[in-house]
């Protein structure tokens, strides 16, 4: 976010300092944005990756400083929960095998990381939600204990007013009350930057959003919490619900949550910010030293720090980043991807994503005229709790007329077309076919993590209790996950 956090205590004129300062950055945001040139730059992608930290039982093992102090690795994070942790992927320009580039790094750390984790105990998942979690292992007292958490839960615990309440309906049921944040720290994800032309940031970031639904129920792998059986990828209600700090009188009013999927089609980038800023109290109130006027008079780029800081404590599914650095650009981050199964599916998911938007891209001004934006958020719900068997509403070819088509049509009807997008980009043909190639046969097997994890659970649940069945498909998902083989050349015998 720009500005080191510290202190957990804050008074009301810290409140009002920021919130000057926010309005103050966003204002000189957009005199930036309409400055010759600005965003201007060859593409780029980077990405986050988030992990479960487990012991030899496949329980969570809360670990992650003792694994940060002994690893010295600035690309390395610790997550709210004390048995997660996040990997920063180095930005790769968007030409030759800038996903090949990824894995490989990817690859590398996580091998780094078990090595440091093996003596205490500890090995690396990568996963949507831990199957074997339970709600003994979420608790205050399993939060990391670094500042900016601390200051985090106690706002949004305060802006409530209440217990968090958790209600997801499934195969099975869950309702649960928490008391502060962590449980948000049940959900793991894959979160892929994208630098796109600021000058056409709009139909970039409408396009990401109108694809999301599609990629979310191929790439679907949180179908369970506390060993219920819920959504194909229970992170996105759960993530939402975990952080609602929405009172009842700001639900009534229809008050968006922090963690929503938007508010309508974009017409500017600036606008996501000003929509931030409008609808969401500040949480974290850290001033910095930059005058933003100065350094945008000067000619330089200013950091708009409380900007930033202030956009981080909000979580739209698909956010707007700006970034100061190289002259200053765009960059959509892709929150609603889960982690793994491996490093080669959660390229294959981004690439998808990335190319889908790319095949779209032009066609967006036409496409947001005639599709209400309610449409892509009912679908971006529809295909996270049914995954591959959704059915959403989806432009028809002629684009006039819009009907409901099975999600895995969508799908395979948007690969080509992804392909020949990407051919016209700098990324190399053999890295176009590997991921997309992946995509393929995930669609011709029916195959998501999610199914997957169902399938073996219920064969282990014929012989097995459910909590045993559970510890067992997961010893079973991340073997295959350590061969780094692709999800769809996964084996479901057991």
């Amino acid at each position: 976010m720009g500005l080191s956090i510290a202190q957990e205590q804050f008074e009301p004129l810290d409140y009002k300092n920021f919130s000057d300062r926010v309005r103050l950055d966003l204002s000189v945001l957009q005199q930036l944005l309409q400055r010759q040139g600005f965003g201007e730059g060859p593409g780029s992608i980077g990405a986050e990756v988030e992990f479960y930290i487990v012991d030899a039982d496949c329980r969570v093992k809360p670990i992650n400083s003792r694994i940060e102090v002994r690893l010295e690795d600035p690309l390395l994070t610790m997550e709210l929960n004390r048995f997660n942790l996040e990997y920063n992927l180095s930005p790769q320009p968007f030409s030759g095998s800038p996903f090949l580039r990824s894995e490989n790094e990817l690859n590398r750390a996580v091998e780094r990381i078990n090595e440091v984790a093996a003596p205490l105990g500890g090995k690396l998942v990568s996963i949507g939600i831990l199957p074997t979690l339970r709600k003994k292992n979420i608790n205050a007292s399993m939060m990391t204990d670094v500042p900016r958490y601390h200051v985090l839960s106690k706002a949004l615990c305060e802006m409530r007013g209440g217990p968090f309440q958790i209600h997801i309906g499934g195969r099975d049921e869950l309702n649960f009350e928490a008391d502060d944040v962590t449980l948000e720290g049940a959900n793991t994800s894959y979160q892929l930057h994208w630098r796109v032309p600021a000058s056409r940031f709009a139909d970039y970031y409408n396009a990401v959003q109108l694809v999301t639904p599609v990629v979310l129920g191929l790439a679907a792998n949180s179908p369970s919490l506390f060993q219920k059986n819920l959504w194909d990828e229970t992170r996105i209600a759960l993530f939402k619900q975990s952080i609602d700090s929405r009172t009842e009188h700001e639900r009534d009013l229809s008050q968006p949550p922090r963690v929503y999927f938007g508010n309508g089609w974009v017409r500017s980038a600036w606008e996501t910010f000003a929509a931030a800023v409008a609808l969401y109290k500040p949480i974290i109130p850290i001033v910095g030293e930059e005058d933003p006027r100065q350094v945008l008079a000067a000619g330089g780029t200013p950091a708009l720090e409380q900007l930033r800081l202030h956009h981080g404590t909000t979580w739209p599914w698909n956010r707007a980043v700006y970034d100061h650095n190289e002259g200053g650009h765009l960059r959509i981050e892709m929150r609603a991807l889960p982690a793994g199964p491996t490093a080669i599916d959660m390229s294959a998911n981004g690439l998808f994503m990335i190319g889908a938007a790319l095949a779209l891209v032009d066609e967006m001004p036409q496409l947001a005229s005639v599709m209400p934006f309610h449409y892509a958020e009912h679908n971006f719900y529809r295909a996270a709790k049914y995954g591959l068997d959704a059915t959403l509403i989806w432009p028809g070819q002629n684009q006039f007329e819009l009907r409901e088509q099975p999600l895995a049509e969508i799908a395979a009807s948007l690969l080509p077309r992804a392909q020949e997008a990407l051919a016209t980009t700098e990324l190399d043909s053999i890295e176009i076919r590997r991921l997309l190639s992946v995509i393929g046969a995930r669609l011709e097997a029916g195959i998501s993590g999610s199914r997957w994890q169902r399938a073996v659970t219920a064969k282990y649940r014929r012989r097995h209790g459910k909590r045993e069945a559970y510890k067992l498909m997961l010893e079973q998902y991340m073997a295959n996950s350590d061969s780094r083989r692709p999800l769809h050349e996964w084996s479901m015998k057991i």
